[in-house]
């Protein structure tokens, strides 16, 4: 093949490992059944997934048992072990801003309260799909410096579950507890 035997032709499709995408939400689900016909609810793409794993986690403070309902659904045929649970519970008695800090608009000075539509941007780079069926995906939260992420596998339905989650860590705090504001 000559140096310029590909002018004129049609360029390949451009290489998966780095898109941003926006998971938008126009409504927020008050009950389980209407987190489950969301159409993200899907967890077709890996971006979806992700977007979902944070607005479940976003229910903890309000009412943990419907959490990890949802928490369980976006795991799919993973068992979710007791030290994991305990992690979640641990993580919400300090910090239960820090789900919501991954909305666009929740920054420290709003106390995390996201703008509307609710949004999710999530990121892969060139090394988000490494290891075959698994996806390891990029969130940005409001009160962080890095991005932070979450790991999740694609299963026999061809849909991605919730692998592991490195979302719930420390963040700025809100700015109504900070006592030099």
């Amino acid at each position: 093949m000559g140096l310029f035997d590909n002018i004129g032709k049609a360029k390949p499709a451009e290489p998966v490992g780095n898109r941003i995408v926006d998971v938008v939400f126009q409504t927020l689900p008050d009950t389980y059944e209407q987190f489950i016909a969301l159409p993200q609810a899907q967890l077709s793409t890996p971006f979806d997934t992700a977007a979902m794993v944070v607005l479940a986690l976003c229910f903890y403070p309000e009412d943990p048992d419907l959490s990890m309902k949802m928490y369980r659904y976006v795991s799919g045929p993973r068992s979710i072990n007791p030290a994991e649970y305990s992690f979640i519970k641990d993580r919400f008695r300090d910090y239960d801003y820090v789900p919501r800090s991954y909305f666009k608009g929740a920054v420290p000075g709003n106390d995390y309260k996201p703008s509307e539509p609710y949004t999710v941007t999530v990121n892969e780079n060139p090394y988000t799909y490494a290891n075959e069926g698994y996806a390891k995906m990029f969130l940005t939260s409001g009160g962080a410096d890095n991005q932070r992420f979450v790991m999740l596998r694609k299963a026999k339905d061809d849909k991605w579950y919730l692998w592991e989650q490195f979302i719930l860590v420390g963040i700025r705090e809100p700015e109504s507890n900070n006592p030099w504001a």
